[in-house]
């Protein structure tokens, strides 16, 4: 049985957007952004933890599915942080005064070491889903889907701390002018199709505020696309993924 025939009750679904005291109007694009990516990685790697469960042994396209997805995942997390790594945290650091540069120092020395162990485990991920992919067996099966539950943990706690830690110096320290300065300079090597995809899993668990300012920060025929045919679209890759449509 695929995840496709099962009851809609027991897939996971992400909650319904609401707007919520994470996302406020005094909060800077910057850390706005970094939360939006944070639930979205989160949420992912847990539902790819619980639908790989589902997948039969031997079914070459659910297998394919789920290893797409999970590489399209570990890619957009290694480019986050590549992006905080070269430049986000380099731009907070030359934006700290000198009296809370040694706090900013600590908080982003913590994070270096937490997400080198995590950027270390997507690799891993990379690696279990090709075994899973060759091999098809159950035991395949079952590795990439504990990996994908151990990093979704990681991945959690390690969120929770750099939000805690770092995200109050992005709001206090860098300007928003300063961030779009630094998105300006960001080049991402995925496809417009999976852009697109990112798109959606960015959107899906948004409040009101974040999704309002995910769009106003996109090219025009970036927001066009999305209304055109990138919407539905997104929800066709959902249902195939998780066997039940996108939240509302």
């Amino acid at each position: 049985m695929t995840a496709a025939t099962l009851s809609t009750d027991t897939v996971p679904r992400p909650r319904r957007p609401v707007d919520d005291e994470l996302a406020t109007a005094a909060e800077g694009r910057a850390a706005g952004w970094e939360r939006v990516v944070h639930r979205l990685v989160r949420r992912e790697l847990a539902t790819l933890a619980d639908v790989a469960t589902w997948a039969p042994d031997g079914e070459c396209a659910r297998t394919g599915t789920l290893t797409c997805h999970a590489g399209l995942i570990a890619r957009v997390l290694l480019h986050h942080h590549a992006v905080e790594r070269g430049a986000l945290w380099p731009a907070l650091l030359r934006a700290v005064p000198d009296e809370a540069r040694a706090a900013a120092e600590d908080a982003i020395g913590a994070w270096t070491l937490s997400c080198s162990r995590i950027d270390a485990r997507l690799r891993d991920l990379d690696t279990a889903a090709r075994q899973w992919e060759v091999a098809g067996s159950a035991a395949a099966r079952n590795s990439f889907a504990v990996l994908c539950r151990t990093l979704a943990q990681d991945v959690a706690a390690q969120t929770a701390e750099e939000e805690a830690g770092v995200l109050p110096l992005l709001d206090a320290h860098l300007s928003d002018e300063e961030w779009t300065a630094i998105g300006r300079t960001v080049r991402c090597d995925l496809s417009a199709r999976q852009r697109l995809l990112v798109l959606g899993l960015a959107l899906e668990d948004c409040c009101a505020g974040d999704r309002a300012r995910l769009l106003g920060g996109l090219r025009r025929s970036t927001r066009l696309a999305w209304r055109l045919y990138g919407g539905s679209r997104y929800r066709s890759a959902v249902v195939r993924l998780r066997g039940a449509p996108p939240a509302v």
